[in-house]
């Protein structure tokens, strides 16, 4: 007889669950583990080749969008993706309700909060779910009251397990400015920030979302720690308000930190000033991103972020504020490069690195070992 669990898992790869655990099509369940092909000579994409990572690998994307869900989870297993940063809540209502998420499917995916439980979890076969924020603007109001001390609630959300924390979404806050504003600076309030995230070894994420400016003044305060971009793209290759120049790579990079490269379309090839439709580009392009990064500034400063989504096409008529992401920064609808549209296709990346000549041991770094580098420095523990 089945039971209830194994029902919903069969409602899942019939892309049929909704509510919290849900947000776009399943793609069916799949044995986690590495990346197909692992140690065998079934080749990451199918090609007869042996895949560079093993079976102690762990393969880490640095930033997908929203909570974990389960058309992601299902997604990261059958792809061989270990470990994902993904966007948390900043209310106890919706923090409750991730966390029975995480007891409903206790035996496929944990919330980590240390490298060690990361390292734990993929030994037991499970994947891993970093909580984190793409912007600290939640935290603004605490810096507005003339009276008392200027205290955040960020104590608190550490304490649950909010490790990685972004100071701007595109515009303007309490604490500095967005990519939409690049020449604004880090605020006082966001100074205080900065030094309380560094107190609590919560990781800081700058560049992409956050502007120019505010992120080298962060930097600049951020002497001995590894400082992190997790999802972007490269300025010189498309001028996009997402994508980052030169110098914030290198200043990251400065800092021991790591870069995250989108599987964004747009943040490809879309450049500002264009609002009409942008080719749909695939792996090739994509790859370029990991050769520019690696090639400026050493693989040791690269890694994914692929900023999915659960595989949804999100057109500006469903809910994005127009406002906010710009019909110059991504055309409609919101698209995903050839390829690489899920992160369950992930070995078609191993095999596109492989083909430009990457080592086995630089894929392993670009695929994880950077990302768990800096969480270890950050974290501790």
């Amino acid at each position: 007889m089945m039971n209830r669990r194994d029902f919903v898992k069969g409602l899942a790869a019939a892309g049929a669950v909704s509510g919290v655990a849900a947000g776009g099509a399943a793609s069916g369940a799949a044995a986690i583990g590495p990346v197909a092909g692992a140690g065998t000579d079934k080749g990451a994409g199918g090609d007869g080749s042996a895949s560079p990572l093993t079976q102690d690998d762990i393969v880490v994307d640095g930033l997908f969008a929203g909570a974990m869900r389960l058309s992601h989870l299902r997604e990261m297993q059958e792809g061989g993706a270990h470990c994902g940063v993904a966007g948390g809540p900043s209310d106890m209502a919706s923090y409750a309700a991730l966390l029975r998420f995480f007891d409903e499917y206790a035996d496929e995916v944990v919330l980590a909060k240390s490298v060690a439980e990361i390292r734990a979890a993929h030994a037991r076969g499970l994947v891993s779910n970093v909580f984190c924020w793409q912007s600290a603007t939640v935290l603004g109001d605490s810096f507005n009251s003339p009276l008392g001390t200027a205290a955040t609630s960020l104590r608190a959300f550490q304490e649950i397990g909010l490790r990685q924390v972004g100071l701007c979404y595109n515009v303007a806050n309490a604490f500095g400015s967005g990519c939409l504003e690049p020449e604004g600076p880090l605020t006082r309030a966001g100074r205080r920030l900065v030094e309380e995230m560094h107190s609590l070894g919560i990781i800081l994420d700058v560049g992409g979302h956050t502007g120019e400016r505010t992120t080298l003044d962060a930097i600049a305060i951020s002497d001995g720690v590894p400082v992190i971009c997790s999802h972007t793209n490269i300025a010189a290759i498309a001028d996009n308000y997402r994508c980052i120049s030169d110098r914030v790579i290198d200043a990251i990079a400065g800092t021991g930190g790591v870069i995250g490269i989108t599987a964004v379309n747009d943040f490809h090839v879309r450049g500002r000033g264009n609002t009409g439709p942008t080719p749909h580009v695939g792996i090739e392009e994509h790859v370029d991103q990991y050769d520019y990064i690696r090639d400026r500034v050493g693989v040791d400063h690269v890694g994914m972020g692929t900023d999915f989504v659960g595989g949804m096409a999100i057109p500006y008529g469903g809910g994005i504020n127009a406002e906010i992401i710009t019909t110059d920064m991504v055309s409609e609808p919101w698209r995903f490069i050839r390829g690489f549209e899920s992160i369950a296709e992930l070995p078609n990346v191993i095999d596109g690195l492989r083909r430009r000549g990457w080592t086995d041991e630089e894929v392993r770094k670009a695929m994880g070992a950077n990302w768990l580098r800096v969480y270890q420095q950050v974290w501790g523990g």
